[in-house]
């Protein structure tokens, strides 16, 4: 076997395995489906390896003296600009499907889908919980305020409405429950102004969730005079930290409620969703003062402990509890979720709703929102007359 064969049955026989391998964590009845086709794939590459071995202890030179195993410039590689030609036809439809949703101070929250003529949109809302003190800028380059109309938590959307807007472009959902792994999605990016592709990454499944957390470890040991709770630690990048809480703080109330012990504090702030913004009264050098605390996910805030961004970008502050998810790995910044995914022949199959990690999107399937997103549009535009008293 040549050199060049070799690496022909190398990279097709990896690539098969790669194809039926499930995922780490998937459920054993993939690993049934798949045992038989992996088996013989890495039956194949074992004995590509026993016939190549010196081959293998010598690649090393070959990569040297061969030139087409040199780096692809970045306009050669996925989302480079020659694979991002392919599809440049989508590109106009995708961003005017989708719209930035902007803080007071201009930056960019997160990313809304066109779903009205007439200025409805649907957002992430665990990055919005205070709707009413941001604006919507479209591709078309006209701004608003947004009025909220229905916030679904179990879902993290909310259906808000442009005031004074019409004439957009809605998106129109396909189905996303034929969607086989592997097959090509693509999606806005970079805040709505640019076109990402991806793969479907994983089989459709429900996210669960572990609750709400703010990113602090407390003594175990009570008060004595029975108020407060004394902060012990601080994680890194965590919504304690963002709200300026720090060691030795004690924490009197947490959402108007008195708190004794840390069990007290666990269970206020699990029951709550990611995203949620709470109050907090704390003692700090025998000073009472307080601050705001937005929730993350509890698996977000002990994933990330140290601070360590093994996302490269950051991570959603909600990235479970879903009712079912499309998996994706389209890359995407926590920006840019809320916005339309589509297949490559232009099908909305879903909305971005947490990036989970480096290649890992959860986006809400159409199938898990549309009926009930409708329904909230139709009572909008069309709510119960008033009844004239008697």
């Amino acid at each position: 076997m040549t050199h060049a064969e070799f690496r022909a049955e190398r990279s097709e026989t990896a690539s098969t395995a790669k194809r039926v391998l499930p995922r780490r964590g998937e459920q054993s009845e993939a690993m049934t489906n798949v045992r038989p086709a992996a088996c013989r794939a890495w039956g194949v590459l074992s004995i590509g390896f026993r016939h190549s071995a010196f081959l293998v202890l010598l690649s090393p030179l070959f990569l040297q003296a061969d030139p087409s195993r040199l780096p692809l410039p970045q306009e050669d590689r996925t989302n480079g600009k020659h694979t991002l030609s392919a599809v440049e036809k989508l590109k106009p439809l995708t961003i005017a499907c989708a719209a930035r949703i902007k803080s007071p101070l201009g930056r960019t929250l997160c990313t809304a889908t066109i779903v009205g003529e007439d200025g409805y949109v649907l957002i992430k809302a665990s990055e919005v919980p205070e709707l009413q003190k941001t604006r919507i800028n479209f591709s078309d380059g006209r701004s608003a305020d947004l009025r909220e109309v229905h916030r679904d938590t179990r879902l993290d959307l909310v259906l808000a409405q442009a005031v004074g807007i019409t004439g957009l472009r809605a998106v129109s959902f396909g189905g996303a429950h034929s969607l086989g792994l592997g097959q090509w999605l693509c999606s806005v990016a970079e805040s709505g102004q640019e076109t990402r592709i991806g793969i479907v990454s994983a089989k459709f499944r429900r996210i669960p969730g572990e609750g709400a957390a703010m990113g602090i470890r407390m003594d175990a040991k009570t008060s004595k005079d029975g108020k407060g709770v004394r902060i012990v630690g601080i994680a890194s990048e965590s919504p304690a930290e963002a709200a300026g809480l720090q060691e030795d703080d004690v924490l009197i109330t947490i959402a108007g409620e008195k708190v004794a012990a840390l069990d007290r504090v666990y269970d206020i702030v699990k029951r709550r969703q990611p995203g949620e913004i709470i109050d907090i009264h704390y003692l700090r050098k025998n000073k009472e003062e307080s601050c705001r605390v937005r929730l993350a996910s509890r698996t977000k805030v002990l994933n990330n402990w140290e601070g360590e961004d093994f996302a490269n970008g950051g991570i959603s502050l909600r990235n479970d509890n879903f009712p079912e998810v499309l998996q994706h790995d389209i890359p995407l910044l926590p920006a840019d979720m809320g916005g339309p995914v589509a297949t490559l022949e232009g099908k909305v199959v879903g909305i971005n709703i947490a990036r989970v990690d480096r290649v890992t999107t959860f986006a809400l399937p159409v199938e898990a929102f549309w009926t009930e997103v409708q329904q909230w549009i139709k009572a909008d535009r069309h709510p119960p007359k008033a009844v004239v008293a008697q």
